[in-house]
């Protein structure tokens, strides 16, 4: 049996603030779940927006180094394997 994925934290959010109910308890809960969620947050291992772009475009450019490369590395080795040949006559 397959489990379900866990609601979004938007959505955890607006059913607290919709069990609590009154405008006072709901303000000091709502600041409190979000207080937590940051806490939890902090301690994941993510990058920001900008770095992960930044890693991307630098991969995009390795790998197109590595394509160039490696057509290099045919184009020789086809180069090595024509000199080593005998030549036919």
């Amino acid at each position: 049996m397959a489990l379900k994925p866990p609601p979004p934290p938007w959505e955890v959010l607006q059913q607290v603030g919709e069990f609590v109910g009154g405008s006072r308890t709901r303000s000091e809960v709502d600041k409190n779940v979000r207080s937590l969620a940051q806490s939890a947050l902090s301690r994941l291992d993510v990058v920001s927006r900008e770095e992960f772009d930044a890693q991307t475009e630098i991969l995009r450019r390795t790998r197109a180094k590595v394509v160039a490369l490696e057509a290099e590395l045919e184009e020789l080795s086809r180069a090595l394997t024509a000199l080593s040949e005998p030549n036919k006559e």
